[in-house]
């Protein structure tokens, strides 16, 4: 029986004559390198001959088997880090698993069950019956047997699988009669594809050639449409299972999109209805070209070194290409890095073109098998099939007719006689609505060539992207379309650039270019309305924006210029500049755009990093913003490129952040900011507080509104305000000193807990270490210091439970864990030990230490933000260390992006002024960067473990109010 190594070795050589030049199969593979099989089988001999005791001599075989195939495959990896071939390494392991089995079997057969010879036949089926093998797969074996076999005959095969198992395989097997298989694999197509890749290994070989025999003649005949259509449905759900995208950037090797799996359905496919028994039998029947072969082969062999990697690397049957081992696996590969692009960036690119590479394989697979269907058809069925489906015109075009609900080309030569049309075609299918016949964009793939610079300079090209792009219908589906046949990136050679780029981080779910077409998919969600519930906002904006196609064109290329070393959104507005009036915008269309794209970052740092109570953040960004215009646009602009990022990264807290810059900003630009003194408006924000409790008593309004300075007055909404005056009130009746209260919101996606506590420096310290021990996120933190000297501080967490109930119980949780630390009932160092006791650290990602100290960002606070690699109890720790420098926190905006912090701290020193003195700034720096690093701080106090509250009460005693003003107003104060 040929193997496939033989095949691929005798088409190699048919191929080499043919072109004239060396063939890209590889050449024999030495195995006597991998193991000494003579050797071996003399060892096992003497052995027997040594040992009468058959509980030694069983020890024994499994001490030298066990033996020879850890060293065989300690060959096998040291030869796949020389030569680097996948597929070799894959044939190098299944060739030494059948010499094991092989020798095993002998063993058995003549020494443990002599009778058995030739009793029963050892097949590999799945992956190893294709003679490939990874280093931590499965053993999957079927024994065949004759009709009714001896009760030693299954003794026997028992013998060979508890050697095996002991050996430490993991082994799927099945043992079936040549009949048995036949009925199971007409009813089963798991099973019948495992008979489609059997391969015999030893024992009985008539009965390996029967089944065989048996099957193509009982199963396969007239059965190919129906094996295609499960295979290709099998594919569709594992692709839905394992997230419908080749470029997910921690993708599923075997069974992502992309992956081993589809490659490997090509070849069941192939056999089963073309009856190769390799793919390089497909360019003879002339289904794939010479060229579409070497990309099989090409991408087989680097999947193949891919995932042999990363099971010598993990010890494991490891297939998800996960963040902390992509930089070891390109080191291993030989990549390095380039201007822009790290060593692993450039890896997981090279990756992700693979995976593009697969699914043009794919389809022109299912393109040559539709045609090979019509045409195999016979008799009167076939003449009805054909001129049911014969296809018909579409109105408006001659280059292109529709084939059951698909546009296919009307002749073969369409866009060679108009290059123009490989950019129509897509425009014809958006307008119609129509899918794409395989055989369409077959032709497109293998016409990229005549996409040129003059059909890329052409007018009506160009006009009929922008109609594309800007489609009131479908436009991501087209976008995608012709991002997967190669249009997109020869079309734009920028956006060419960036088709398979990863960005090795965990906040970016996907390749850049993927991530361009979902925000142009979000933004066509928001222009058909269909957003109101998530962003309700942008939704209202929508339709009155009056250039939608600049930003259409913004969105499409807001991270064109990522990979590049200078900044990518500078970059980006340079892409524009030259690609808009190409795409016939208008310069002032063009300006709009390159403003658009070089702040495309702006709004959501500002939201998410800036205390948006303070005026002067919304004057600065108002002055960069300058129209109402250009406001709604980067606010839309901002809403796509964040929810475009992956699963998850939007929420409604960040849509309530962004909502509110947008308000306060509008504001600001028609004129609206208020000019009555800030000392009025808190004092009018006093008496409405006042007016909102009318069910007290006049003395107990007085004393409770008069606990609260100007900056709470100012920043905190009147039904925040009348929430929290209630519920210090409470707490005061009810004797207690700390009291926690819980909201949550699943529109904003937060969870707000309100803590009241006596005042004490490290405040925020201990709040932020018991919510990372309770397992809460912090998103904001609003610190308040109350008349009476309390703290009255508003912590937002991240919700976790989309059932309101399940998420107040959380909630409550959180808050009794920051009672206890507080109260000193638990010690904070011990409930984070615990915590973090069974968290690996991320090693994956080297996130360099960043302090960055401002006086121009706020009128009344330095603003201190860091920037480093998340951990548990970071904040806790970066808030202990500000306390010991003397700092007062007012406020804190805490952002996470995947692995990566921003912080930012609104600072005042004891007696409420900026930091100016440059040396404190430097020691701050100084303090700040070996906490985040996570190193150790010999100069940094002890952690708190708690603060154990007074006996006594502060009650406020309602009938004496305090009217003690304290010399320098304490906003936030000694709270952190």
């Amino acid at each position: 029986m040929q193997t496939k190594r033989q095949a691929r070795r005798q088409l190699a050589a048919v191929n080499e004559q043919d072109s004239g030049r060396p063939s890209m199969v590889k050449h024999d593979i030495d195995f006597s390198v991998i193991l000494d099989v003579p050797t071996l089988r003399a060892e096992c001999e003497a052995l027997a001959k040594r040992h009468e005791d058959k509980k030694d001599e069983r020890s024994a075989l499994l001490a030298l088997l066990k033996k020879a195939s850890q060293e065989g495959r300690e060959n096998a990896r040291r030869l796949l880090s020389q030569d680097g071939g996948g597929l070799d390494c894959a044939h190098r392991i299944s060739w030494l698993q059948d010499q094991i089995i092989t020798i095993l079997y002998d063993f058995t057969v003549s020494h443990v069950y002599p009778k058995q010879k030739g009793s029963f036949t050892v097949t590999a089926v799945g992956g190893y019956g294709r003679d490939t093998l990874a280093p931590g797969s499965d053993i999957d074996l079927l024994f065949l047997f004759q009709p009714k076999p001896a009760e030693e005959t299954h003794k026997a095969v028992e013998f060979i699988l508890y050697m095996l198992w002991d050996m430490g395989f993991k082994v799927g097997h099945a043992t079936r009669t040549v009949e048995e298989c036949m009925r199971e694999a007409k009813s089963d197509m798991t099973v019948r594809t495992a008979i489609l890749e059997t391969r015999y290994i030893c024992g009985n070989e008539p009965l390996a050639r029967e089944l065989e025999t048996r099957f193509d003649k009982e199963i396969v005949t007239n059965t190919g449409p129906e094996f295609i259509a499960a295979k290709l449905a099998e594919r569709d759900e594992r692709h839905r299972k394992a997230g419908d995208t080749r470029y997910l950037v921690e993708p599923n090797v075997k069974e992502g999109k992309g992956g081993l799996r589809d490659l490997h359905t090509l070849f069941w496919i192939s056999k089963y209805y073309y009856h190769v028994r390799d793919p390089v039998e497909l360019v003879k029947l002339g289904v794939l070209s010479k060229q579409e072969y070497r990309l099989f082969e090409k991408a087989e062999d680097f999947l193949w070194a891919v995932r042999c990697h990363m099971h010598f690397l993990t010890g494991k049957a490891e297939e998800r290409l996960s963040f902390d081992i992509q930089r070891e696996i390109a080191e291993a590969l030989g990549y390095h890095a380039r201007p822009g692009l790290s060593a692993v960036e450039r890896f997981m690119k090279h990756y992700f073109l693979v995976a593009k590479d697969v699914g043009d394989l794919t389809r022109i697979l299912c393109a040559a098998l539709e045609d090979q269907q019509a045409k195999a058809t016979p008799g009167l069925t076939g003449v009805i099939s054909r001129f049911a489906h014969r296809s018909r015109k579409i109105p408006g075009t001659i280059e292109f007719v529709e084939d059951r609900g698909r546009i296919a080309l009307a002749n073969p030569d369409v866009f060679k006689r108009d290059p123009v049309s490989l950019i129509r075609l897509f425009f014809v299918a958006d307008i119609n609505g129509l899918e794409f016949h395989p055989d369409a964009l077959k032709r497109v793939t293998r016409s990229l060539g005549l996409i040129d610079n003059d059909l890329r300079e052409n007018e009506e090209a160009n006009r009929l992207f922008l109609a594309i792009l800007t489609s009131k219908r479908d436009p991501a589906l087209i976008l995608r379309r012709m991002n997967e046949a190669g249009v997109l990136g020869r079309f734009i050679p920028e956006f060419g650039k960036i088709v398979s780029m990863m960005q090795f981080n965990m906040y970016h779910h996907y390749t850049v270019d993927e991530h361009l077409i979902r925000a142009v998919e979000v933004l066509s969600e928001i222009d058909k309305g269909k957003a109101e519930d998530i962003h309700p906002l942008v939704n209202k904006l929508m339709p009155g924006i009056e250039d939608r196609d600049a930003l259409y064109v913004a969105v499409l290329l807001h991270d064109i210029a990522k990979g590049r070393e200078e900044d990518h959104s500078e970059a980006g507005a340079k892409v524009a500049r030259k690609l808009c009036p190409r795409f016939g915008l208008s310069p002032k269309q063009t300006e709009l755009v390159v403003w658009l794209i070089a702040e495309h970052l702006t709004m959501s740092m500002v939201a998410q990093t800036r205390d948006l109570t303070d005026r002067k953040t919304i004057i600065d960004f108002a002055d960069r913003v300058q129209s109402l215009d250009r406001l709604k646009m980067l606010l839309i602009l901002t809403v796509c490129d964040i929810r475009a990022v992956g699963p998850g990264v939007w929420n409604g807290w960040k849509g309530q952040l962004l909502r509110t810059l947008y308000y306060e900003t509008e504001l600001l630009l028609a004129g609206g900011f208020s000019e009555v003194s800030r000392k009025e408006r808190a004092e009018a924000a006093a008496k409405a507080l006042e007016a909102a409790l009318d069910d007290w008593g006049q003395k107990a309004r007085k004393a409770y509104v008069k606990l609260h300075y100007q900056p709470y007055l100012l920043s905190v909404p009147l039904e925040d305000q009348i929430r929290h005056t209630r519920f210090i009130r409470q707490t005061d009746k009810s004797g207690q000193v700390l009291a926690t209260m819980v909201r949550t919101d699943s529109f904003h996606a937060i969870t707000e807990i309100t803590v009241l506590s006596p005042d004490h420096p490290r405040l925020l310290t201990v709040i932020a270490g018991a919510c990372a021990a309770a397992g809460a996120n912090i998103a904001d933190a609003q610190i308040f210091t109350t008349a009476d000297g309390r703290a009255l501080d508003t912590i937002h967490v991240s919700r976790e439970f989309a059932d309101d109930a399940d998420e107040l119980r959380r909630a409550g949780t959180i808050g009794k864990m920051i009672e206890d630390v507080l109260a000193g009932r638990k010690r904070l160092p011990e409930v984070i030990a615990t915590r973090t006791k069974n968290r690996r650290k991320n090693k994956a990602f080297v996130i360099p230490p960043s302090v960055t100290i401002s006086n121009s960002l706020s009128n009344k606070f330095t603003v201190i933000e860091v920037e480093c690699l998340d951990r548990t109890g970071l904040l806790s720790e970066i808030t202990s260390v500000l306390s010991d420098l003397s700092l007062d926190i007012h406020s804190a905006r805490i952002t996470t992006f995947g692995e990566k912090v921003i912080d930012s701290f609104y600072v005042t020193d004891l007696v409420g002024q900026k930091i100016s003195n440059e040396n404190k700034r430097a020691n701050i720096i100084a303090r700040l960067k070996p906490v985040m690093a996570g190193e150790e701080d010999e100069m940094r106090e002890r952690m708190p473990s708690g603060m154990i509250a007074p006996a006594s009460t502060r009650s406020l005693n309602t009938e004496k109010p305090s009217t003690e003003k304290p010399s320098t107003e304490k906003k936030a104060g000694s709270a952190a």
